[in-house]
C-alpha cells in the first residue's frame, strides 16, 4: 500500500508519523499550490491522507489506484461523495479527538474578554501601576461567571463539554438545538430568540449547514444583550463577519472571540482586521483544536483507520 500525506504540516512538526510506515510505503508533502499538483502526487496512491484540500474529479480522477481516503478532521465538507462512491472509494474522518482542547480554548478566549485581561496587562507593563495611587485597580470593571447565563449553539460532545465546564462556574446554561433533534438532559432547550435575548455569553459549537450558514448576522446580533460576549468555535462562515464588525463598531454586543473565520488564512481585506481593541475583539488562528494532546490523538485515529481498512481487506 502505497499511504500519501497531502497537508502533513497541518498535523504539526512535533507529531510523529513515522509509525505510519508499518502500514505501507508512504510520502509526505505539504499542501500543493494547484489542483494539478496535489493530483500529480497521487496519480499511484492507494490511501491518501488530507484535511481540508476539496476531494473532487479534479483532484481525484487520475489516481486510478486509490481505495480510501482518510480524513485527518471530522469535518467531510471537503468530500465530494457522490464522485468517491462513484469509484468506491472509502472516506473516513476521526471524532472526538479534539473535544478537551476545543472547551479548554473557549475558557481561554472567555476570560481574556471577560476580564478584560490586555488592559489590565498593559496597565502594569506600561508603568501605570507602578504610579498608582492604591494596590488594587478595578477599572475597566468586569464581572463574575457565576450566575450569568450561558447560552450554547450546538450541544454536541464540545458543546456539552462547555456546558458542563460552564456549570461548575455558576453558570445557568441553555441551548439551542441546530438540528432541533437534540433534547440532552440536565439543560434547557430553548429557542434560538430566547438564547440570544437571555444569554451573557454565547458560544458556537455546531456544524456549518445551510441553516446554520450566518445564523450570527445583523438581525440575531441585534437581539442580543449589549454586554453580551460571543465565542465562535464552530465553523467561521456561521458568522457574517461584516455585519458583526458593524455591530462591534456600533456597541450592539460588548465583544467577540473567534478562532474560525470564513476565509483562513484570514485575507488582508477582512472587516474584522479594522478593529484593533482587544476588549472588544479576540481572533486566534483556528487553533482551539489544536492542542499536543488533540493532535497526538488526531494522528493515531488516522492510524487506527487506515489500519482497520488495510485489515478488512
Amino acid at each position: 500500500m502505497k499511504i500519501v500525506f497531502m497537508e502533513a504540516e497541518t498535523l504539526g512538526e512535533d507529531v510523529d508519523l513515522s509509525h505510519f510506515s508499518e502500514l505501507g510505503e508512504v510520502e509526505l508533502y505539504t499542501r500543493g499550490q494547484t489542483a494539478a499538483e496535489n493530483a500529480e502526487r497521487i496519480h499511484d496512491a492507494d490511501i491518501i491522507v488530507v484535511n481540508k484540500l476539496p476531494m473532487d474529479k479534479d483532484i481525484l480522477d487520475g489516481a486510478k489506484h486509490l481505495k480510501m481516503i482518510a480524513l485527518s478532521a471530522t469535518g467531510t465538507n471537503n468530500v465530494n461523495f457522490e464522485y468517491t462512491k462513484s469509484r468506491g472509494i472509502i472516506v473516513k474522518n476521526v471524532k472526538g479527538y479534539s473535544t478537551q482542547s476545543v472547551v479548554q480554548h473557549t475558557f481561554a478566549m472567555l476570560f481574556y474578554l471577560y476580564e478584560k485581561l490586555p488592559k489590565y496587562d498593559s496597565f502594569v507593563k506600561n508603568g501605570h501601576y507602578g504610579r498608582y495611587h492604591m494596590f488594587s485597580c478595578f477599572t475597566p470593571y468586569f464581572h463574575e461567571l457565576s450566575g450569568k447565563t450561558w447560552g450554547v449553539i450546538g450541544l454536541g460532545a464540545i458543546g456539552r463539554g462547555v456546558a458542563d465546564v460552564a456549570k461548575a462556574f455558576g453558570c445557568n446554561v441553555i441551548y439551542y438545538s441546530t438540528s432541533g433533534n437534540n433534547n440532552t438532559s440536565g439543560y434547557n432547550r430553548v429557542s434560538l430568540d430566547t438564547l440570544l435575548e437571555n444569554s451573557d455569553i454565547i458560544s458556537l459549537h455546531c456544524a456549518l449547514t445551510e441553516s446554520t450558514a450566518n445564523i450570527i448576522n445583523y438581525s440575531t446580533l441585534h437581539k442580543m444583550k449589549p454586554d453580551a460576549v460571543l465565542l465562535n468555535l464552530g465553523r467561521g462562515p456561521l458568522v457574517n463577519e461584516s455585519e458583526l464588525a458593524d455591530s462591534l463598531d456600533d456597541g450592539i454586543i460588548a465583544a467577540a472571540g473567534l478562532d474560525v473565520l470564513c476565509t483562513e488564512p484570514i485575507e488582508n481585506d477582512n472587516p474584522l482586521l479594522k478593529i484593533k481593541d482587544t476588549d472588544r475583539l479576540l481572533i486566534t488562528p483556528h487553533m482551539a483544536w489544536g492542542t499536543i494532546e488533540a493532535r497526538t490523538r488526531c494522528v493515531r485515529e488516522v492510524y487506527n483507520n487506515i489500519k482497520e481498512y488495510i485489515t478488512s481487506i
